[in-house]
């Protein structure tokens, strides 16, 4: 291997660096780094913060100054070629007059999709993709879906006993799992554009969703940005059986998807949520065409916390893009409730999954898996 490649995929390295500083900030927009060098020094770097504010080209570019002229800046993401609530980062390293951009994948955005690149080329500027372009791909799983499949990403966190039950016969479950787990599973809600649960979560459970900052352990600064603009709450509940004056409604402004007759809607408007009219069956909403909807308003990662029945739909459907699951050493016995609620007859029905990380988190283990029937991204 020669050694530009390789000095491409340390400076790439980099920027996915600077990238994943926004993990909890961008929504909706992808988290993307950059990196300015120049005759072998970095010279600007940047990364994009939250939506609205500049880009992480702009960043970088401004940290370079006069010194991007004749440069190479590589970009996590395909500078964007189009005017949204910023200028295009294409027209900006034009104007910097860098000599050649290094992007690590193509944006799956149709209003981008190549088009980035191509203005960059018909400006004199060389341009090459797919650095790191896996990498790239994992840090924007729900950017990337909701972009080429018009859904959100979905991830499912499950807590359960070494026996595979999550809850006692009588519905407590609190708690199962440890303080690690449990600050792990702060982190994930406020990773996400959107908290799903049910019906049966908040009646049982009390549940109300929200992103406990203290327990998180997230730095200051980012839970400044989160308590600002909290990931949105959505409760599943298609016959509408959670009372308004339940904790989950009382935590703030919340989503309600349910598939009966809005009669109801000025009601929930007025206690400041909004009702989401979903086709059903029976009481049960249409899971499909909800993350379809919940898409179109912008969402790409959404985290299912929910009991048995509702996961198990997530699950029985085909709708789960990686599972999440919490794993505590104690036993809750035959009589305590199952993981999923998903009948199999024969183990040729049994759904394969693929483990991708296993980790000790503090007395409890913490197990990242997908399904291997998954289209995914």
């Amino acid at each position: 291997m020669s050694e530009q490649p390789i000095l491409d995929r340390h400076y790439m390295a980099r920027a996915l660096e600077l990238a994943r500083k926004g993990l909890y900030t961008t929504h909706p927009n992808p988290r993307v780094g950059c990196v300015v060098v120049r005759d072998g020094q970095v010279v600007g770097e940047g990364w994009h913060v939250r939506a609205g504010e500049p880009h992480a080209e702009v960043h970088a570019l401004r940290q370079a100054g006069e010194l991007a002229r004749g440069a190479t800046a590589y970009v996590t993401l395909e500078p964007c070629s189009h005017h949204g609530r910023t200028p295009p980062c294409a027209d900006a390293l034009v104007k910097a007059g860098v000599a050649r951009v290094v992007a690590a994948m193509q944006d799956p955005n149709p209003q981008v999709a190549g088009n980035g690149l191509k203005r960059l080329e018909a400006a004199g500027i060389a341009v090459q993709a797919g650095v790191l372009e896996a990498e790239a791909r994992a840090l924007n799983p729900g950017f990337i879906k909701r972009m080429e499949h018009g859904l959100p990403f979905v991830r499912v966190k499950l807590a359960m006993s070494l026996d595979g039950r999550t809850a006692m016969a009588s519905g407590e479950s609190q708690w199962i799992t440890g303080p690690a787990a449990r600050s792990a599973v702060q982190r994930l809600r406020a990773l996400s554009s959107l908290v799903l649960t049910g019906a049966d979560s908040v009646l049982i459970d009390g549940a109300s969703m929200t992103v406990r900052g203290p327990e998180s352990g997230l730095a200051a600064q980012t839970l400044a940005f989160i308590e600002a603009r909290p990931p949105l709450r959505l409760l599943v509940d298609g016959r509408l059986r959670v009372p308004l004056d339940a904790p989950f409604f009382q935590a703030g402004p919340a989503l309600v998807a349910t598939c009966q007759v809005a009669a109801d809607a000025a009601r929930y408007a007025a206690a400041g949520h909004e009702l989401l009219v979903v086709p059903g069956t029976d009481g049960h909403v249409d899971l499909p065409a909800l993350l379809a909807l919940l898409a179109e308003r912008g969402i790409s990662e959404v985290l299912v916390e929910a009991g048995a029945r509702l996961a198990g739909a997530f699950a029985r459907q085909q709708l789960v893009d990686e599972y999440q699951i919490f794993i505590a050493a104690r036993f809750l016995g035959s009589s305590a409730r199952p993981l999923l609620d998903w009948p199999l007859e024969q183990m040729a029905d049994a759904p394969a999954l693929k483990i991708t990380e296993m980790r000790a988190v503090g007395d409890d283990w913490r197990v990242t898996a997908i399904p291997l029937a998954t289209t995914g991204v």
